[in-house]
């Protein structure tokens, strides 16, 4: 498979410099923004690259949008990111795939964001800035996708760096035409910003190394970091960024996959994914952990649990509960519960009585829902349904 050789070819798990080693002088400055690894890292022997060669030819191109058509248009929202522009645009400069362009949609930011990217425009025709008015990440998404010209649209954010091998493995995965889009894997960074349960997240999404484990894993969380996404033009014109008060990102992927689309991953960390308590993931109210169980929610209804309005659910704790509440708003409710808890077996939740994993009847009947956090958990549950039958997307869906 071409994602196989790209991962063979492009080997990402040499070492990244550590910040320190990238921008010594701005760790030395502590008003500055933390460096990411260092985008312009030589790639190791085995990956050959025409970058340097190729560049300067393609800084010659015309700038107007009438143009020929570029391989990849990079979709790249901006907002207030005058610390950290310049490194992400660099990283996207040095790519080793040269025929891009990258439309940068500034969303009424009020600090040099702006100039920023005007001077990578006028030194490099393949950046183009598109400007509008301050009205938030889904209608600057929406302005940028209709101003990108190429077959394939490249989400990144301004905060984050590509590895430059990033645009190439990503379009040769997408040779594979029963794709719709294909992620990576993220590396996320400083590490020292990174507690317990985001190395655990971060662990949980480089499990998830195929179409088949992101279409598994898509009602747990949002199975690809979204900076990573690499998505047929015509597969985002028909279903567009939309406003639904949930995670904007999540929502293109479930409706993706709710059409029956694949979505591949190449299994190597081609993304530095800046982690910071300023990212718009962790101070909006839409990304917050309620919206997520909204949206999934919503897909289950319409989905998965379409046909009928009961269901079978293994586990009640804060997960469970959570996804049991949301979809009662849909008209959907358990009708039998399995627990592990010894306290819970025999009684009755939500009018559903509670019984133990090994009363749980063969497929066929009510579709199941498994809500248990933690992946150890998750994987046992799996293994013990697969023994008895249970098909994963067709008898049951884990939900966290």
């Amino acid at each position: 498979m071409v994602i196989d050789a790209c991962r063979q070819a492009c080997p990402c798990s040499h070492p990244h410099p550590n910040a320190e080693e990238l921008e010594p002088n701005q760790q030395r400055n502590s008003r500055a923004p933390q460096a990411a690894p260092n985008p312009a890292q030589q790639p190791p022997s085995g990956c050959t690259t025409h970058a340097d060669s190729a560049r300067s030819a393609a800084r010659k191109g015309s700038a107007k949008s009438t143009g020929p058509r570029p391989a990849v248009s990079i979709l790249l929202p901006v907002r207030d990111a005058a610390d950290t522009l310049a490194i992400c645009l660099r990283s996207i400069e040095r790519q080793e795939l040269t025929d891009f362009e990258c439309v940068i949609v500034d969303d009424g930011s009020r600090d040099p964001s702006r100039e920023i990217a005007t001077t990578f425009a006028r030194r490099d025709t393949r950046f183009r800035l598109v400007t509008g008015p301050r009205d938030g990440l889904v209608q600057a998404l929406k302005r940028g996708s209709a101003a990108c010209r190429a077959p394939l649209i490249a989400r990144m954010d301004a905060d984050d760096v590509m590895d430059r091998r990033r645009l190439r493995c990503q379009r040769d995965a997408l040779e594979d035409r029963e794709l719709a889009a294909v992620a990576c894997h993220p590396r996320l960074f400083p590490r020292s910003a990174l507690g317990p349960g985001m190395e655990r997240y971060q662990g949980w999404l480089t499990s998830i190394d195929s179409p088949t484990r992101v279409r598994e894993e898509a009602f747990v969380e949002c199975p690809i970091a979204h900076p990573t996404l690499m998505i047929r033009h015509e597969v985002l014109a028909a279903f567009p960024y939309r406003d639904m008060n949930w995670p904007e990102d999540y929502d293109l992927v479930l409706r993706v996959l709710a059409q029956g689309h694949r979505i591949g991953i190449v299994p190597s960390p081609l993304l530095a994914w800046r982690h910071t308590e300023t990212r718009l993931s962790r101070r909006s109210p839409q990304y917050a952990t309620e919206r997520f169980v909204a949206c999934k929610a919503a897909f289950l209804a319409e989905g998965f649990l379409a046909r009928q309005d009961t269901y079978r659910l293994w586990g009640y704790g804060g997960t469970g509960r959570a996804i049991a509440r949301a979809l009662r708003a849909h008209g959907k409710r358990p009708e039998l519960i399995v627990e592990i808890h010894p306290g819970r077996i025999g009684r009755s939740i939500q009018n559903a009585p509670v019984i133990s994993y090994t009363e749980l009847g063969p497929p066929g009947g009510a579709p199941l829902l498994v809500s248990v956090a933690g992946l150890g958990p998750r994987t046992q549950i799996r293994n013990e349904l697969a023994r008895r039958g249970y098909r994963t997307g067709a008898d049951y869906v884990c939900v966290a």
